[in-house]
């Protein structure tokens, strides 16, 4: 089984920063995209940032130029760094990632259970 665990998440005041982890284990062949969503209450859930293993990071426009989204592929591991932070970030944020667990599987989605981020004065 696959299973990704998602940290980092928490109150924080605008203007402060925060960084989410996302560590996926299990067993896996290959990793191809990693990335974060969020879903703020009574609203759909929306792109924040995804990193593909190959080609150009996607910012959701509200982000950009504040948060920065990396890999580690030797530890599985994707980051969302959040700097200058606003009360509309307040989410569930979710990590996702795109992978095959055998060389001859189709490539699947998960998805993290979710961590808590409130942007509050």
């Amino acid at each position: 089984q696959v299973q990704l665990v998602e940290s980092g998440g928490g109150l924080v005041q605008p203007g402060g920063s925060l960084r989410l982890s996302c560590a996926v284990s299990g067993v896996i062949f290959s990793i191809s995209a990693m990335g974060w969503y969020r879903q703020a209450p009574g609203k759909q859930r929306v792109l924040v940032a995804t990193m593909p293993s190959i080609g150009d990071i996607n910012y959701a426009d509200s982000v950009k130029d504040r948060f920065t989204i990396s890999r580690d592929n030797a530890r599985n591991t994707v980051y969302l760094q959040m700097n200058n932070v606003k009360p509309e970030d307040t989410a569930i944020y979710y990590c996702n990632v795109n992978l095959k667990r055998r060389a001859w599987f189709r490539q699947e989605d998960y998805w993290g259970q979710g961590t808590q981020v409130t942007v509050s004065s």
